[in-house]
C-alpha cells in the first residue's frame, strides 16, 4: 500500500468511531435497497430484463472492436469529433487541449465517474481551468474538497446539518438552516449563473449506441442538459465499455438502471445526444485506462458489464458500515473492489478483502456480474502475486494447516472454547479486531461435530 493511502480496515475504524452516525448511514442505504426491491417486484419480467441486459453486455465485450469502430464512424457522420485516450493522462490532456484551443478557462461539468477515475478536476485546476460540478451532490462534495462517497449518491455520507453549515459558509444561506427545499433553491441560484456564463460543458455517458453514433446521459436534475445546451462546446467522456449495439437495447437498460439505483421507474431525464446544434462543437472522448487489461482477464472481464447503478453498494453490509471514502478509489463498494486492483494491485490490494462474500451484491446486480466470486478470485490472485501483508499470509497459512488436519482442528476447537470460558480476556481485548466492534459470543459447550456424533449414537 502507498504510504499516502489509508487501508480500508484502518479507514473503516475511523468511520466507525461515531456509532450513531454509522447506524444512520447503514439504515439510509438499506432504505434505498428496499426501494430497489419494491420497484423491481412491480415488473414481472424483471429477471428476464436482467438476463437480457447481461446477454447484451456479453455480446458487447466479445465484439468491442466492431462496435467501437461503428460508433466512431456514425458519430463522425453526425458531425461529432471523436478522440481516443489510452489512459487517464491522455484523457486529461485531450480535455485541456480542447479548452485551450477555444481559450476557455471556466467549465461546467455534470456527474462523470470516469473523470473522477482520471482525477480530471485536479488536473484542470492545476492548469488554470475552473471546473464547477453541477450535480447537487457532486457540488456539495466539491465545496467540501473531498471525492464522492457513492457513484449515484455522492453526498450520501452527509446529513442535512452538514450541508446547511457548508452552504452557510460558501453560499451565504441562513446559519443553522436545514430545510432541503431552501438549501436546494440556494444551490439552484448559485449554479444558474455558472450555466449561463460557461462556454464549455462536460458530461459523462451512460450508454453509447454503435448503430446511431448517439449517446444517452441519465440525470435526475437536468444539469447535464442545461450545461450541454447552453455551451459552445460539449465534451462527453466515456469508458469504452459504455457502448451498446442498437438503439432498441436502450429500453432494456433504462428500465433497469434507475430501479436498481434509487427505486425510480426511470431517471427524470434520459437525454439523447446525436449531433451538435448549429454553431456548437461536440466531442466524445473514448477512454481505455486499464479496461483492455481487465477485458483480457478471463475471471474479471464481466466487471466491464457494470452500468454504474450503485445497487451493490446499497446492499453491501461492509460498504454501509465503512463509508465510501474508506475505499480510496473513485468507485467504492463491491464493484470498485474488483475494478480497482486491475488499475493498481499494490495500492488496492486491501479492497477485495473488504467483503463478507455474502453474495448480496451479485444478487442485486442488474447485469448479473458475479461480483462476490470475483472478489474471492482477486484474493487468490493478490496472494499469488505477493500483495497480501505478511501478517495475513501467516494467518491464512496457519488456518490452512489447522483445517487440513481433522484431529488438529478438533483439538484446536476444544482448546479455543476452554480458553474463552476460563480466560475471556484472552479474546476480549483491543488486539482482537473482532472485539473492537462487537461482543464476542459465549463459547458453546461442545462443537457441532461432537453434538452430531453424540446424537447420532442415540
Amino acid at each position: 500500500m502507498s504510504k499516502t493511502v489509508m487501508e480500508h480496515a484502518d479507514a473503516s475504524e475511523v468511520f466507525n468511531r461515531d456509532e450513531p452516525y454509522v447506524n444512520w448511514h447503514d439504515e439510509t442505504l438499506w432504505f434505498v435497497r428496499q426501494k430497489r426491491d419494491k420497484s423491481s417486484k412491480q415488473l414481472p419480467e424483471w429477471e428476464e430484463l436482467r438476463e437480457a441486459a447481461s446477454g447484451i453486455k456479453h455480446y458487447v465485450l466479445s465484439h468491442l472492436d466492431e462496435l467501437l469502430i461503428s460508433f466512431e464512424q456514425k458519430a463522425k457522420e453526425n458531425g461529432v469529433q471523436v478522440h481516443w485516450a489510452a489512459n487517464a493522462a491522455e484523457h486529461n490532456e485531450i480535455v485541456l487541449g480542447l479548452l485551450k484551443q477555444h481559450k476557455i478557462d471556466k467549465m461546467v461539468k455534470s456527474k462523470s465517474m470516469l473523470t473522477e477515475e482520471c482525477h480530471m478536476n485536479e488536473f484542470l485546476q492545476k492548469n488554470g481551468i475552473e471546473v464547477i460540478d453541477t450535480d447537487l451532490g457532486e457540488r456539495i462534495v466539491q465545496l467540501r474538497n473531498e471525492p464522492p462517497s457513492h457513484i449515484v449518491l455522492p453526498a450520501i455520507h452527509l446529513k442535512k446539518k452538514d450541508i446547511g453549515d457548508l452552504f452557510h459558509e460558501h453560499l451565504g444561506t441562513d446559519a443553522g438552516a436545514t430545510d432541503p427545499q431552501y438549501l436546494t433553491e440556494a444551490a439552484r441560484q448559485h449554479l444558474r449563473d455558472k450555466f449561463l456564463t460557461r462556454r464549455a460543458a462536460l458530461t459523462g455517458v451512460n450508454f453509447a449506441v454503435a448503430e446511431t453514433g448517439g449517446f444517452v446521459v441519465s440525470t435526475n436534475e437536468g444539469n447535464a442538459d442545461m450545461g450541454a445546451h447552453l455551451a459552445d462546446i460539449h465534451i462527453a467522456c466515456m469508458g469504452f465499455e459504455k457502448i451498446i449495439p442498437k438503439q432498441e437495447h436502450l429500453g432494456v437498460f433504462l428500465r433497469l438502471l434507475a430501479r436498481s439505483a434509487t427505486g425510480q421507474p426511470i431517471t427524470t431525464y434520459s437525454s439523447h445526444f446525436k449531433k451538435p446544434r448549429e454553431g456548437q462543437e461536440m466531442h466524445i472522448v473514448i477512454v481505455d485506462n486499464g479496461r483492455s487489461t481487465q477485458l483480457g482477464r478471463k475471471d474479471f472481464r464481466n466487471s466491464l458489464k457494470c452500468i454504474r447503478c450503485g445497487a451493490c453498494m446499497n446492499t453491501c453490509p461492509v460498504y454501509r458500515r465503512s463509508g465510501g471514502h474508506s475505499y480510496h478509489n473513485a468507485v467504492a463498494g463491491p464493484i470498485g473492489s474488483i475494478l480497482a486492483p486491475n488499475l493498481d494491485m499494490t495500492k488496492n490490494a486491501d479492497l477485495p478483502f473488504a467483503s463478507t462474500l455474502c453474495g448480496s451484491c451479485s444478487n442485486v446486480c442488474p447485469v448479473k456480474i458475479d461480483i462476490h466470486d470475483q472478489l474471492y478470485k482477486w484474493r487468490q490472485v493478490l496472494a499469488k502475486e505477493g500483495h497480501v501483508p505478511k501478517s495475513k499470509e501467516i494467518g491464512i497459512r496457519a488456518m490452512s494447516t489447522v483445517l487440513a488436519a481433522p484431529r488438529f482442528y478438533q483439538w484446536s476447537g476444544r482448546l479455543g472454547r476452554t480458553v474463552m470460558r476460563a480466560m475471556p480476556f484472552m479474546v476480549n481485548n483491543g488486539l482482537n479486531p473482532w472485539y473492537k466492534q462487537r461482543d464476542m459470543p459465549e463459547p458453546p459447550k461442545e462443537s457441532f461435530r461432537d453434538w452430531y456424533v453424540r446424537n447420532r449414537k442415540n
